[in-house]
């Protein structure tokens, strides 16, 4: 899971990095992976993970009512609904393709 969707996720002005986080921290997922290329963003990312608390369910629900109209037409996520980030795209040999 990359919470912050390579800084994506933040431009819709809707959530904080420390929310993204939380969320994240939040669901049962196995890894979350989250950009540390600056030692702000580390010290954002420590900062999330000393005062993590579990959300309860309201407070998930309010968090995702707040990007649910962001969410729905996917503007914010471009590694999901584009090319952008999809090096496979332009390489099918990767996968076994020979054109």
């Amino acid at each position: 899971m990359k919470p912050l969707g390579n800084g994506h996720v933040l431009e819709s002005g809707l959530v904080t990095p420390l929310e993204c986080l939380q969320y994240a921290m939040n669901l049962p997922t196995s890894v979350m992976i989250t950009g540390c290329n600056s030692m702000a963003m580390l010290e954002q990312a420590l900062e999330a993970a000393r005062i993590f608390r579990p959300l309860d369910p309201d407070q998930v629900k309010a968090l995702l009512a707040k990007t649910a109209r962001a969410a729905r037409k996917g503007a914010f996520e471009p590694y999901k609904t584009t090319h952008q980030y999809d090096s496979t795209y332009t390489h099918p040999q990767w996968l076994g393709f020979c054109p």
